[in-house]
């Protein structure tokens, strides 16, 4: 059976500040086209899939029947006004959520872990599955913090 990699869990926070790390406001908030996201933008949908992610966790813990959720990530982000956040909060509230977590995992048994619930999809997963797919769905994301990054830069040479 697979087992939650809370290290690996736990440091998609570091890769995310390292990813920041130097960008200006200006920098953090710049778009490279009106449709496409800042990295402020990315921070924040991340933020969001985080909690997204906590709550479908906590719907496989209570052996609820509803299918998990999924959620358009492109309203969210808009709806709140996601460039207009301060990336630095959006990563301290990350973290702690992602310290709250890993609380909880370590509560997890066995009987726990091979609970199972329906994705948006309507395939079956499991929470081991769930956290592995979110630490890739945040790499995927530092990919795309890295091509913002190089495109901003091109601009300002």
């Amino acid at each position: 059976m697979s087992q939650i990699d809370t290290q690996a869990y736990l440091d998609t926070h570091l890769y995310l500040e390292k990813a920041i790390e130097g960008l200006s406001a200006e920098a953090l908030r710049w778009k490279e086209k009106p449709e496409s996201w800042s990295v402020t933008e990315v921070l924040t949908h991340l933020l969001d899939h985080n909690l997204v992610v906590s709550f479908r966790i906590r719907e496989i813990l209570a052996a609820s029947a509803a299918q998990l959720p999924g959620f358009n990530q492109d309203q969210w982000v808009n709806g709140q006004r996601g460039n207009e956040s301060n990336a630095q909060e959006i990563l301290e509230t990350y973290q702690a959520l992602l310290r709250f977590n890993r609380l909880l995992f370590g509560r997890l048994t066995e009987e726990d872990l091979v609970k199972t619930g329906i994705n948006h999809k309507g395939v079956t997963v499991q929470i081991p599955e769930i956290v592995a797919g979110f630490i890739k769905h945040v790499h995927h994301h530092i990919g795309q913090i890295e091509r913002v990054k190089q495109a901003w830069a091109q601009v300002k040479q």
